[in-house]
């Protein structure tokens, strides 16, 4: 392997419109495996002994803000170096390899854009970095991808937040990577914006890209990914199918405060049923935990209507995606 991508250049042999599927050669390996990998700063230990491998397709990685995603998709990206353990992609230690980088596009969540540089500019730039022989053409192409053309020669000072985004991955995008890593990509984007990445994500996926992105929201990570990998506290909490991850977070116990007519009595009525874990008043309000989040929630009406009480409000007392995680790590 020579450090550059095999198979055309952006702009080489592609129909206009459409994105060439590189030509890259077959993996020796896993594409990104991770084993026993830490990392820590002084006395803070930020990722602790993750292992997973990651093969082509779009895989979530998700956790509360300060879980440590960050610092993985860093180590991935040879950013920085494990305090132990291995990251490799095609059995290739990613740290101290500058020829990896040709095979790998990173999306920081950190913004240093220089704000005087235009987007095309910028993009052109990472393309001439790259090697590429027509860092024109494959800057505009990568431009394109991410619907920024109109505003391609604007300085990026004046760019928003969701455009800034945008511009980050067209510069990730610009050398055809195998792996691409993006941080919270979906940062400041608005919906319209957000559909078109994701549909953009889904089609590098579909050419056999192997995409890692990271998530604090549970719904970003459901319309995207195939996988999903649960950190918290720079643990791995979880990993495997999204749905089977889905329903491990619906199925644990939820908590409910509610402002009711009468708190003690339909405390009494709803105590015994089946889908009730245990009642309390706490600050002199009803909280109640559920065993089935489902089943509570549709027969509550029925029963308080039954005794004559009325219900003023019903607010979920747990759900965070704090507490969320945190009841992954006990499970």
């Amino acid at each position: 392997m020579d450090g550059r991508p095999a198979g055309p250049a952006w702009g080489e042999g592609a129909t206009a419109g459409r994105r060439a599927p590189a030509a890259t050669p077959p993996p020796t390996g896993a594409p990104v495996e991770l084993l026993g990998v830490s990392r820590w700063y002084g006395n803070v230990v930020a990722v602790n002994e993750v292992s997973f491998t990651l093969d082509p397709g779009i895989t979530g990685l998700l956790g509360p803000n300060g879980a440590g995603k960050s610092t993985i998709l860093s180590m991935i990206a040879g950013l920085l170096r494990p305090s132990t353990g291995t990251v490799a992609i095609d059995g290739r230690s990613t740290w101290r390899d500058p020829s990896m980088y040709r095979w790998v596009g990173l999306v920081p969540e950190r913004e240093n854009l220089p704000g005087f540089l235009t987007g095309r500019g910028f993009v052109e730039y990472n393309a001439r970095l790259q090697g590429i022989p027509d860092a024109s053409a494959a800057a505009a192409r990568a431009i394109d991808e991410v619907d920024l053309a109109p505003s391609a020669d604007r300085a990026m000072a004046g760019y928003s937040k969701g455009m800034r985004q945008r511009i980050k991955v067209a510069a990730a995008l610009v050398h055809e990577p195998r792996v691409l890593v993006l941080d919270e990509p979906f940062n400041g984007m608005d919906p319209r914006q957000r559909l078109h990445m994701m549909d953009l994500l889904r089609a590098l996926a579909g050419e056999g890209r192997t995409i890692l992105f990271s998530s604090h929201i549970l719904e970003e990570v459901e319309r995207v990914a195939e996988r999903v990998l649960v950190v918290v506290a720079g643990r791995l909490a979880a990993s495997g199918d999204f749905r089977e991850i889905r329903r491990l977070m619906t199925d644990r116990p939820h908590a409910f405060r509610l402002r009711t007519s009468d708190d003690r009595v339909l405390a009494a009525a709803i105590v015994a049923r089946p889908t009730v874990a245990g009642v309390a008043l706490e600050d002199g309000r009803l909280v109640v935990r559920a065993a089935d989040y489902a089943a509570f929630t549709g027969e509550l009406a029925g029963i308080a209507r039954a005794h004559g009480v009325s219900i003023y409000e019903l607010i979920p007392a747990d759900e965070s995606l704090e507490s969320v995680f945190e009841y992954l790590v006990r499970t």
